[in-house]
């Protein structure tokens, strides 16, 4: 059963070194939270999956890593400047800042009650930052919102260094910032943040198409990384809720702790981007509105051989959240199992590729030599296959340690004992975290062991 709680998750993650509290020494800091060297390696896994599924299994996508720091106009004609806000309200009694959409009712303060609050004002989310040694109003851009800009700025670079032609995606990984009325719900909602975008860019008249295709795509993925079916649903945007480019919108919602929420994004975003950002646009009858560009200095288009004409491209974004995607991983990963001898023991129970470590090596006894010696060699070995971490915990408590790797999602430990270096073929007892069953393996086959394992596992 998934985490019920957001403080079962939080505890777990502080207690055992995946994500701890920003600045917290100095009291911490709201929206901010630093990954520990479990969740770092968990964050590092779910985007090597990501990466893996859109640009090498498949023939249709290039990657791109573009820079967080951009000239001021690409969020000009982006239309962030004009539209990226949030309503705000503050309350004069108790000094609360709220989003107005989040409130119970607008004229009253959700935290103490008080009819004292202000109407309603937007906010812009976008972090201010100013380049070079000069501040004035000439010198000023921002850290970017979201990374889909980049891509869309680099179309006619990849374009012309590739030679793609449609339908073809470029994708990213990276942060992004926004300066956040209300963080909440732990590393759902927060300042400093990552996103795995896809812009996938097709035939306008192929984009309802491409749309369906890309829903359906995204969540069967989530699915592979360990989610429930029954814990996702569709949820459908219309109306004003839509955003300002997007033709057509399907939300992924996850029931995380405090409810379903939105895990990922899939918009149809016409040829917004590309008619925003491109020099004369007059010439490519856009569907979209965009505001006139006088700026760019390239058109980004591509030519249609068969109407012998440039057309701008239509847009498709998935785009996921990492942070949430990992709080999703580990909601659904979290089980609590009663054993036969009435104790209990907390599992992640993480898809063995997205385990933090994946093999751990414990010796039997930490001050025996030749075990030490054993354990580390074997550790060397399955650390050279290229599986990820391989830990050696040198406790000397293999029974503490099988519960603590069950606690953080390791797949198997492989323990050392007296038989390993005593007997022939130097056997080791290798265990599996969710049935606990135990298996006797020679030194030597090892390797292969494991590779299969994992093999067989994802």
């Amino acid at each position: 059963m998934p985490a019920k709680t957001m403080d079962e998750l939080v505890s777990l993650c502080k207690r055992r070194g995946f994500i701890f509290q920003g600045s917290e020494i100095y009291g911490g800091m709201q929206g901010a939270y630093d990954y520990g060297p479990l969740g770092i390696e968990l964050k590092n896994n779910l985007k090597a999956a990501w990466w893996r599924s859109m640009v090498y299994e498949r023939d249709d996508v290039e990657g791109l890593d573009a820079a967080i720091i951009q000239n001021k106009h690409v969020y000009k004609y982006s239309g962030h400047e004009d539209t990226f806000t949030d309503p705000m309200v503050d309350c004069h009694e108790c000094k609360s800042r709220m989003r107005a959409d989040h409130m119970k009712d607008i004229k009253v303060c959700d935290n103490c009650g008080s009819a004292d609050v202000t109407e309603p004002r937007d906010f812009n989310l976008m972090f201010k930052t100013n380049v070079g040694p000069m501040v004035n109003e000439e010198s000023y851009t921002y850290l970017r919102p979201e990374t889909a800009q980049g891509i869309f700025t680099n179309f006619k670079n990849v374009v012309d260094s590739t030679s793609r032609a449609l339908p073809f995606g470029i994708a990213q990984i990276g942060k992004s910032f926004r300066n956040e009325i209300t963080p909440r719900n732990f590393i759902f909602r927060v300042r400093e943040f990552e996103q795995m975008e896809l812009e996938f860019f097709c035939k306008p008249g192929e984009d309802e198409k491409w749309h369906e295709f890309w829903v359906e795509t995204r969540k069967q993925w989530w699915l592979d990384q360990g989610l429930a079916e029954e814990n996702i649903q569709f949820e459908y945007v219309t109306g004003d809720d839509l955003a300002h480019y997007s033709k057509s919108t399907v939300d992924i919602l996850y029931k995380f702790p405090h409810g379903f929420e939105e895990l990922e994004g899939v918009a149809n975003r016409t040829d917004y981007d590309l008619g925003s950002h491109t020099k004369a646009q007059d010439e490519f009858g856009l569907s979209a509105k965009v505001k006139k560009n006088e700026h760019s200095t390239a058109k980004l288009a591509v030519r249609d051989l068969e109407a012998n004409k440039w057309e701008v491209p239509f847009c498709i974004e998935p785009s996921a959240g990492l942070d949430r995607g990992l709080l999703a991983v580990m909601t659904e990963a979290y089980t609590e199992e009663e054993l036969e001898n009435g104790s209990t023991r907390t599992v992640l129970k993480f898809k063995p590729h997205l385990a933090p470590i994946k093999v751990a090596i414990l010796p039997l006894k930490k001050n025996k030599p030749e075990i030490v010696a054993l354990a580390k060699e074997l550790k060397n070995k399955l650390q050279k296959l290229g599986l990820g971490r391989i830990l050696y915990e040198n406790t000397g408590n293999v029974g503490k340690g099988y519960r603590r790797h069950d606690e953080v999602g390791t797949p198997i430990c492989v323990t050392v004992d007296f038989d390993s270096i005593e007997k022939e073929g130097a056997p080791v007892t290798v265990r599996d975290r969710d049935t606990m069953e135990q298996v006797v393996v020679p030194a030597a086959d090892l390797p292969a062991y494991v590779i299969n394992y994992f093999i067989n596992q994802d």
